[in-house]
């Protein structure tokens, strides 16, 4: 229980991520055009989220962005280069939020591990605690970041009928799973990458179904026994008596 998540680790992961996105669009010189480039990319976006993918349009953009046409068709040649760019930079910007994320998490799991005597009690009130962290992570994402979490699921829907987005899905995609193994093996699985495969699957559902449905009686308590159920099978914990 001695090991630990570095800065190579989970958050360094992130923030590699960041730094190695590449944008298709044309490169705006001065500063001020990287201003106005930046105005038709997050106006780009908030029509993904607000009518979809199919909504951005050059002329729509232009008018969201409060921008002249010619200033889109400018730094995108087509509707392709200015939907990729917009999803990188999604996936920059998510990128460096998880970096700060991981960073803050590890200082809370060194507190928790110092807490952990190996012994099967501590090792349920571990798996415990983990998915309360897990379950608090979904219900931020869900209440302050729902734009965000929107515009994942719409560009990871757009990426199985345009290849060009793939490589960025995928490359968000290892942002958590990744993170996620490495944190699952500093707390104890056997099987970090499997494990967190299936925790990033039940994060990814669950962020999904509070999209869906909004809030619903219940659903905080339901998501921990799943979550709390899924890292006692993790670290061997005894499950609870009513599992």
């Amino acid at each position: 229980m001695n090991r630990t998540i570095t800065q190579k680790g989970a958050a360094g992961l992130a923030t590699a991520v960041a730094q190695s996105v590449q944008y298709q669009g044309r490169k705006a010189s001065r500063q001020g055009s990287e201003q106005r480039r930046q105005q038709i990319l997050d106006a780009a976006m908030r029509i993904v989220i607000r009518d979809g993918v199919r909504a951005v349009r050059h002329r729509a953009v232009a008018a969201e962005a409060a921008v002249p046409l010619s200033a889109t068709t400018y730094y995108f040649k087509d509707i392709d280069d200015l939907l990729t760019d917009t999803f990188a930079q999604y996936v920059e910007r998510s990128a460096a939020y998880m970096a700060r994320l991981w960073a803050n998490t590890e200082v809370v799991l060194h507190e928790m591990l110092a807490r952990n005597d190996g012994s099967p009690e501590a090792r349920a009130w571990l798996a415990d605690e983990v998915a309360r962290m897990a379950m608090d992570y979904i219900r931020h994402q869900l209440l302050t970041r729902r734009d965000q979490l929107v515009a994942e699921h719409t560009f990871r829907h757009e990426a199985l009928i345009n290849p060009r987005l793939a490589s960025l899905v995928s490359a968000h995609q290892q942002i958590l799973l990744q993170g996620s193994s490495q944190f699952l093996e500093v707390v104890g699985s056997k099987q970090p990458h499997l494990d967190a495969q299936v925790l990033t699957g039940i994060i990814c559902r669950m962020e999904y179904q509070g999209l869906l449905n909004g809030p619903q009686p219940h659903a905080d308590e339901e998501m921990l026994a799943i979550l709390s159920r899924q890292m006692r099978l993790v670290l061997g914990a005894a499950q609870p008596i009513d599992a």
